[in-house]
């Protein structure tokens, strides 16, 4: 795609993370970038200062004349009168997928693709990479600590990594060269309506990896993925897994098993979850060349992704995490995390539900999670796209939870609330608007 210096690209939805990726990527190309959002954020503040136009109220008067591509988002309700605008007009309309697909066709691509773990795991492969001197383009699905940024974009790029987006089959844009997939968890059925319907689409990806290409998978992920693949995991049959695994003063220590060789490995970022995902970019980048030592060091300098088991505050007496975990495997690999790091602290959780169709789907899965707390404060559900379903509220989940402790509350009056708990670990938790909470959270109890 040659869209550059002289043209114009307006963005629907341009404060989503992957869209705001895209945005920065042209910009960076000096295209001049216009774009609509429903709300303010951090991100969108972060974009007009870097000289991007935004608005956000859906007002035809704000577009300018000069459009050379719209790029937008599915999650766009198409009665937003700026989108049924350009759907009438001669302008060039493209998803965000579609693009990135455009992107990545003249790249070797590395695609990371699974219901959760994506984020992270691309973060690391472009930690990796960089730190092993490797020129690269990554559009990371969240804000990646170690480049204070979602985008990574080096003109003389060798190599393209990208997130694998399984919401509205957005994956099926692409065709890289080493593909990732971490999970196969059942999880947009308002788009796939079941969840063999899913575990075909992830097939059909593994058939669009190019035919010298290699599938990485996570090992015990039943899927028909051809002669040309590897396996990650803690079992020992995988060709990446890992042993050894000890905590000490916060840091995880393992022993790295690949390519017949044994490397000790110290994470900063906590979690058995992010052991896991460390051995399948660890196996990317073996597959690249890099060797063991390397990859141990990058690994030991890897810095996390923001709302990712993001540690806020941490004193003997109080302990607060921000985590985006929405869906109910990724709950339970947080709990599980403080539980392993603070085994003798309350764990107080503050979830926000995302989506009504998520809820009514993994209703059980969620109430199985979220029962895993000592604590839960329960939020009203995030509709985003979505309007209310009959019958699918908060209160409703609540009641599902086999838990003593457990409340639903205003936000409004979500921090007043957790004064009354006197939690010793807090974890916030949710993709929602929840973010907004962080800082006012977190400014509370420093003050305390």
């Amino acid at each position: 795609m040659k869209y550059g210096k002289g043209h114009t690209i307006y963005f629907l939805g341009i404060g989503g993370i992957g869209m705001s990726a895209l945005a920065r990527y042209f910009h960076q190309k000096n295209a001049e970038i216009w774009g609509y959002d429903r709300v303010r954020s951090k991100l969108t503040d972060q974009l007009e200062k870097e000289g991007m136009h935004l608005h956000f109220e859906d007002d035809l008067n704000e577009i300018p004349k000069k459009i050379d591509l719209v790029i937008y988002t599915p999650a766009i309700p198409k009665n937003l009168e700026e989108f049924k605008y350009f759907s009438s007009q001669k302008v060039q309309m493209m998803k965000r997928a579609e693009v990135l697909g455009a992107l990545t066709e003249n790249f070797y691509t590395i695609a990371i693709a699974g219901t959760h773990g994506k984020t992270t795991i691309t973060s690391m492969i472009a930690h990796i990479l960089h730190t092993a001197g490797k020129n690269i383009t990554a559009f990371i699905g969240g804000i990646a600590n170690n480049f204070g940024s979602n985008l990574v974009a080096d003109p003389d790029s060798e190599f393209m990594i990208v997130e694998a987006d399984e919401f509205d089959k957005s994956f099926l844009q692409l065709k890289p060269e080493i593909a990732v997939i971490t999970s196969t968890d059942a999880d947009h059925l308002d788009i796939y309506k079941n969840h063999e319907t899913l575990i075909h689409t992830f097939e059909k990806f593994i058939h669009n990896i190019e035919p010298e290409g290699l599938l990485i998978l996570k090992n015990g992920i039943k899927l028909k993925k051809g002669n040309n693949y590897i396996t990650y995991g803690f079992p020992s049959d995988s060709n990446a897994f890992a042993d050894q695994i000890s905590i000490e003063n916060g840091s995880f220590f393992f022993n790295l098993h690949l390519e017949n060789e044994i490397t000790k490995v110290k994470m900063q970022v906590p979690g058995r979850h992010n052991i896991e995902n460390a051995l399948a970019a660890a196996a990317v980048a073996s597959k690249l060349g890099i060797k063991s030592n390397i990859i141990a060091l990058a690994l030991s300098t890897y810095k996390g992704v923001w709302r990712r088991f993001d540690i806020k505050i941490n004193t003997p007496s109080f302990v607060y995490i921000d985590d985006y975990a929405h869906h109910p495997a990724e709950l339970h690999a947080c709990i599980s995390t403080a539980k392993e790091l603070f085994p003798d602290k309350k764990i107080t959780g503050v979830f926000q539900p995302h989506l009504f169709t998520r809820t009514r789907d993994l209703m059980d899965e969620f109430s199985q999670s979220l029962g895993f707390l000592d604590e839960l404060i329960l939020l009203d559900i995030y509709p985003a796209r979505e309007l209310p379903i009959p019958g699918i509220s908060s209160q409703a989940l609540l009641e599902k939870i086999i838990l003593k402790n457990k409340f639903l509350v205003p936000k409004q009056q979500l921090i007043a609330f957790i004064d009354k708990c006197k939690p010793q670990v807090l974890i916030t938790l949710g993709a929602g608007d929840i973010d907004q909470l962080v800082e006012p959270i977190q400014h509370h109890f420093e003050l305390c």
